[in-house]
């Protein structure tokens, strides 16, 4: 990852095409030292493509994919109206206890004092 950074800084900087030494360059002046086999393959596996171009078709490719989230919402929300209002009720009592067990007040001293 170190490498596709250093080449991705590079060509922000106006480098095109990045060699093997000019990656080197940019991670020495930071204090790392470059792996020569991933180096030697990065450069080879981006030898001749735009890296606009494939930052473009990976964000095509990411789009693509799920992310969860909301996932655990739905069934939550499916799950409580089965249940009935009385376990409804039930869960919020709790959350109403947790609340003041949190609070400043138990602790002495509050956020800003």
């Amino acid at each position: 990852m170190k490498h596709l950074a250093a080449y991705l800084l590079l060509g922000l900087g106006g480098n095109t095409s990045p060699s093997a030494e000019d990656i080197k360059g940019v991670l020495e002046a930071v204090g790392i030292e470059a792996d020569e086999t991933r180096l030697d393959k990065l450069i080879e596996e981006l030898k001749g493509k735009d890296i606009n171009e494939l930052i473009a078709e990976g964000s095509s490719k990411l789009a693509s994919v799920p992310s969860g989230g909301s996932g655990g919402a739905a069934v939550s929300g499916g799950a409580a109206p089965a249940a009935g209002g009385a376990a409804a009720a039930e869960e919020e009592a709790p959350a109403k206890e947790e609340e003041k067990e949190e609070s400043d007040e138990d602790m002495g001293f509050g956020l800003f004092d």
